[in-house]
């Protein structure tokens, strides 16, 4: 690969939410600070949502990161489940013994008994579930029911959903409706702003080991934004295979052109225009 051509330590435009290079633009440290003050306030319900490539998952783990020791946290990455199946994934992940063999009812009961434990330890319990936009309606009623589980000054879970804006129309559907006016704490992620890609793309390398000067022409940077409409992962992708490009011919910097070439092969990428440099 190019590693050893531009003195990288690492790919840097991989696009796994791998969080030692997470950079928190505005958006995402906003998104951060509102689920923050969601689960220190003690809401039952959250909601993160954005389109497909925004960093999502990336946020989640973050907030799994900073939470302190006084937080027991459970993370739910495929929720298509119905419900039992849904509250069989979070007994394992509370490290509940013996709940495969209960039923439904007996298995909620299981789970009660355990935040009563986390929360007499003055344990405060947050359940992060990604991709929630998968999640049947039936499950989405039966994660409300649990939300039930309080005592007579707090929640004993508290939970954030993670998901596409599919999950808001899920969200509006009549069945649900007492799901979604619990739901006080919510944030739509968008895409980076044309002046925090330079950043975001330089940081990305610094952590990846690179110590030169700017791999990306001002225009190059440009033309990612443009061609990505700011979406973090087509960022990475378009980046990626720039750098490829530059590595075949030879070069040191990327430019427009090479920003052009990844654009026609990727998929959802748009038209990057007149862009010189």
């Amino acid at each position: 690969m190019y590693l050893k051509h531009f003195g990288l330590t690492e790919l840097p435009f991989g696009i796994t939410p791998d969080t030692s290079f997470a950079y928190l633009v505005q958006d995402h440290q906003e998104a951060l600070n509102t689920l923050l003050l969601a689960l220190n306030e003690g809401e039952g319900f959250v909601k993160i949502s954005g389109e497909v490539g925004t960093g999502k998952t990336l946020l989640c783990r973050r907030l799994l990161q900073v939470l302190g020791d006084g937080w027991v946290t459970a993370y739910l990455p495929n929720p298509n489940l119905d419900a039992k199946t849904l509250f069989l994934a979070l007994a394992e992940e509370l490290d509940i013994p013996d709940a495969a063999g209960l039923d439904q009812f007996h298995l909620i009961r299981r789970i009660n008994h355990v935040l009563l434990d986390y929360a007499q330890a003055k344990k405060r319990v947050v359940v992060c579930i990604d991709e929630a936009q998968a999640m049947p309606v039936e499950t989405l009623e039966a994660l409300r029911l649990l939300s039930n589980l309080e005592t007579e000054k707090c929640k004993l879970v508290q939970i954030v959903l993670f998901g596409q804006p599919e999950l808001d129309q899920k969200l509006h559907r009549p069945e649900v409706r007492q799901l979604l006016q619990r739901i006080a704490f919510h944030y739509r992620l968008g895409g980076l702003k044309k002046s925090e890609v330079g950043n975001y793309v330089a940081h990305r390398l610094r952590v990846a080991g690179y110590r030169g000067d700017g791999l990306f022409t001002a225009a190059a940077l440009r033309a990612l934004h443009r061609a990505s409409g700011g979406t973090p992962r087509l960022i990475n992708i378009l980046a990626h295979k720039s750098l490829m490009s530059v590595f075949g011919e030879g070069r040191q910097t990327a430019k427009v052109r090479h920003v052009r070439l990844a654009r026609k092969d990727t998929e959802g990428a748009r038209h990057v225009g007149w862009l010189w440099g």
